[in-house]
């Protein structure tokens, strides 16, 4: 079988083209998801401030719950943290008392802007420079290379590199800010890593009470203990001690090269956003690459009728067909696996540089290249062929010889029984999903699940009943394009006659724009409608802003001014939940805002439709209808949630708001969210003016000159406040781009298998007197139609998903479709379907028909 699967795939060389360029793209898509998987788990960098102490102690960077699935059974359910967990003080004493420890330091930070002239100087890889206190200098591999230590509250010492970014020497002043106007230091010396590295973030050292002052959490708590040990202590047993003396707090103890988790936590963060994200794109892509392989092994045994009936008749046995098309398949996945996956190492690298340009992963992110990946990928491509070759050659493996004969003729007239039900199954299936979603409409994260599942569901059903679909539409088409003369009579006839030729041409477009649509204009909707919600809530007639956040200390300054009735800083960060998605609790991460109460009419509408938001207060919390729905909780409800530093939290909920998707889905008091942040900043104030006041624009512009970067202007800042979801949406562009990409190959390759099969046919319409230019006008009058039918088809199925969409955010059913953008989906797959048609088309029409007629299939 072997060997004659190998003589098949030479003498069947486009047909094999065709499926090996599907499995190619396959194989690239799995191995680049997988190198972004192994990334993400592996991910971790040597530490710097903490290389020298053998043991770390610092608080878990994640939120672990026990959650419980729809049947009830307990699982274990992990959030990263966005914020930096701080721990106890009082915890270095527990610490200190172990055997083999002999010195335990805190190690105490504050976010801090280093400010040159009226610009902030930005620290290595973009980051902000961290201040540390001086005593945990001795943590890491950093010398002190030029002056001296630090010795009274207004002195620092700063690293290098950051000293040279700055244009900074020692005796130099420099001005730091954090949480109030800037305080002027002097720079007493230049500290370096070992062998002149430079460190990955910059930092600098102060004394205990300068850091403090930067940051008044730090007098209370630690970022981290290092934990130095007497010589000869065995390093694990140590760590074991301190794992048994606070396994009833949040620290978690690092050694080894686990120590760099514990220093740089965005890597962390990072890391876990990508592994969701590669999980996610590999899946999408992987479930799509499924069924377009399906759907071009499928045709290229369609098009070997014939020979399959041959090979019946002469005695092969079912078993024997099947191992043939398996061997074919197995050899055509495995070249493609093994030259697939240089390329997505190329996607790898490009997406890393675009997800850290977005802020996904960290600048200097290095994607970890192991064999693993490539394995899976390779094997995974062989599965998939052999499957879909399995699956796809059933049919021709079970019907009798005669029977196959007489199929080979002609296609069947009416479709078998076994697509009916399915087809039929399936939309019922769809049906119960779209009610679904109309039940659980107010709840935006569900009913996004519910309208991928929805159109996946339409588009399978699509695909088993295309036959069917294709003559309806061709009788709708037919009387248009009779009236285009002889190639439209044709063109007519021929997809009359070749239902099933036509719907394998139509499928993957349906797939390609019914996909695409359902995902860029979920984006695009709900984009529209964050950017209604925020110019419609926002009430406050003044704004101040910063790139780099402004220090709590300007909304109440700003407050106190003549002719400003309220002001309020506005604080962002994340908290975690446990929601419930159709019986299944998980854990979700939700946007949380911080707002003054007093000020919080005067300055945003969220739209209350439950509850009081006047009684916001440090134990209290508001829910936007989207969190509540999700959360299952209602005014009156204790909420309990974790802080974006993994603080628990449980307070009543006082409030329902509908314009969450603008601003937060969360809303806490503003100086108990403040004070679980890392940067502790507020990323802009609200300011409104009194009734009758005049111009108070000059006076908030003297303010702001007093904290340099701080800008003011008339209105919020739309495209900052939705940057997030701006990513987001980015990453389902590639998800999308992926999809068009590879179902787009699907499109050339269908067409062109398609037209290469009917050389001979081509070659009797010209013997009988047909012109060159007829056939050609009857190929792009037949390629015209399967684009029509497959974007009207495609739009058709879009819509329900996107209705529900719609539902879910505007509470009406029309989602925003920008005409460009369904255009640039509909003439991308298109012309590439036109395109499939025409050019194998005028490649068989240079030779002569008498030559061609005697051609094999």
């Amino acid at each position: 079988m072997l060997r004659l699967a190998l003589a098949t795939l030479r003498s069947r060389g486009g047909a094999f083209a065709a499926t090996f360029t599907a499995l190619l793209l396959a194989a690239a898509v799995v191995s680049a998801c997988g190198v972004l998987l192994e990334s993400g788990l592996r991910s971790a960098l040597p530490p710097e401030r903490y290389d020298k102490a053998p043991v770390i102690v610092a608080a878990s960077q994640s939120v672990d719950l026990e959650v419980k699935s729809a049947d009830g059974s307990p699982y274990r359910s992990a959030q990263p943290l966005p914020e930096r967990p701080r721990l106890d003080a009082s915890l270095a004493d527990d610490i200190a008392a172990l055997d083999g420890v002999t010195s335990v330091v805190p190690d105490r930070r504050a976010t801090v802007r280093l400010l040159a002239e009226d610009r902030s100087v930005t620290g290595a890889n973009g980051a902000v420079p961290q201040a540390h206190t001086w005593e945990s200098h001795v943590l890491g591999g950093f010398r002190l290379t030029e002056g001296h230590r630090p010795e009274g509250s207004r002195q620092v010492v700063l690293d290098t590199d950051l000293a040279e970014r700055a244009g900074l020497r020692v005796g130099d002043d420099v001005r730091l800010m954090s949480t109030t106007t800037p305080l002027t230091f002097e720079v007493t010396g230049l500290v370096t890593l070992d062998r002149g590295r430079t460190p990955r973030q910059s930092v600098l050292f102060a004394s205990a009470a300068a850091v403090e002052e930067l940051a008044p959490a730090a007098r209370t708590s630690v970022d981290a203990f290092g934990v130095l040990t007497a010589p000869g202590t065995p390093v694990g047993r140590v760590a074991a001690q301190i794992e048994k003396t606070l396994k009833d707090t949040s620290a978690s103890v690092y050694t080894g090269g686990g120590r760099g988790e514990a220093e740089f936590t965005d890597v962390a963060v990072g890391a876990a956003t990508l592994v969701e994200l590669a999980t996610a794109i590999g899946g999408n892509v992987m479930l799509v690459a499924v069924f377009v392989l399906c759907a071009t092994t499928s045709l290229a045994i369609r098009h070997r009728r014939r020979e399959m009936a041959l090979l019946r008749a002469i005695g092969t046995t079912p078993r024997q067909l099947h191992r043939m098309i398996a061997a074919e398949s197995a050899v055509a996945a495995l070249a493609a696996g093994v030259l697939g996956c240089p390329l997505g190492v190329g996607v790898v690298y490009w997406l890393s540089g675009q997800f850290a340009g977005r802020g996904i992963v960290p600048p200097d992110f290095q994607p970890v290249v192991g064999p693993l990946p490539f394995l899976t990928a390779v094997t995974a491509t062989v599965l998939t062929a052999v499957g879909a070759a399995w699956f796809a050659a059933r049919r021709a493996a079970r019907i009798r010889p005669t029977e196959a004969l007489r199929e080979a003729a002609g296609e069947p007239d009416r479709l078998g029984r076994g697509r009916l039900v399915t087809g039929g199954v399936l939309l019922a299936l769809a049906a119960s999903v779209l009610g679904l979603g109309l039940a659980y409409r107010t709840d935006f994260l569900t009913v996004v699940g519910m309208a991928n599942s929805l159109v996946l569901l339409l588009v399978i059903a699509a695909a088993v009943l295309g036959p069917l679909l294709t003559r309806a539409a061709t009788a709708l088409l037919a009387p248009l394009l009779l009236r285009t003369g002889v190639a439209g009579w044709l063109a007519a006839a021929n997809s009359r006659a070749r239902a099933a030729r036509t719907a394998a041409a139509v499928t993957p477009l349906i797939l390609a724009v019914s996909f695409a649509a359902t995902v860029v204009f979920t984006q695009t909707t709900q984009l529209d409608r964050s950017a209604q919600e925020i110019r419609s809530g926002t009430v406050a007639d003044q704004v101040l802003t910063s790139a780099d956040g402004v220090p709590p200390d300007l909304a109440r300054r700003a407050v106190a001014l003549p002719g400003v009735s309220a002001a309020t800083g506005v604080v962002r960060s994340k908290a975690v939940g446990v929601g419930s998605l159709l019986g299944t609790e998980e854990t979700v991460s939700l946007t949380a805002q911080g707002l003054q109460p007093s000020a919080l009419p005067a300055t945003i509408d969220l739209d209350a439709r439950e509850g009081d938001l006047s009684a916001l207060a440090p134990d209290t919390v508001a829910l936007s209808t989207t969190a509540a729905s999700w959360l299952g909780l209602g005014v009156g409800d204790r909420a309990h949630l974790y802080l974006g530093d993994g603080t628990p939290f449980t307070g009543e909920v006082i409030a329902v708001y509908g314009r969450g998707l603008g601003f937060a889905d969360l809303t806490f008091d503003h100086d108990l969210l403040l004070s679980h942040t890392t940067a502790g900043v507020d990323q802009s104030v609200l300011v409104r003016s009194a009734s009758g006041a005049g111009d108070v624009a000059d006076q908030l512009s003297t303010l702001a000159h007093a904290y340099p970067g701080t800008a003011l202007s008339g209105a919020l800042a739309v495209d900052d406040l939705v940057a997030e979801q701006r990513t987001m949406a980015w990453v389902n562009y590639v998800v999308v781009g992926l999809i068009i990409a590879y179902t787009a190959l699907t499109v050339v390759n269908t067409q062109a298998m398609n037209t290469a099969a009917r050389r001979r046919e081509f070659a009797l319409l010209r013997l009988t007197g047909t012109t060159r230019a007829q056939l050609l006008g009857m190929v792009r009058r037949e390629s015209a139609a399967v684009v029509v039918v497959g974007a009207v088809l495609g739009t058709l199925l879009a819509a329900a998903p996107l209705a529900l969409v719609a539902l879910a955010l505007t509470g009406g059913p029309m989602p925003t479709v920008p005409p460009a953008g369904w255009l640039v989906i509909v003439g991308t797959t298109g012309l590439l379907a036109m395109a499939g048609a025409m050019l194998p088309s005028r490649l068989m029409l240079r030779a002569r028909p008498v030559d061609a007629i005697g051609t094999k299939e």
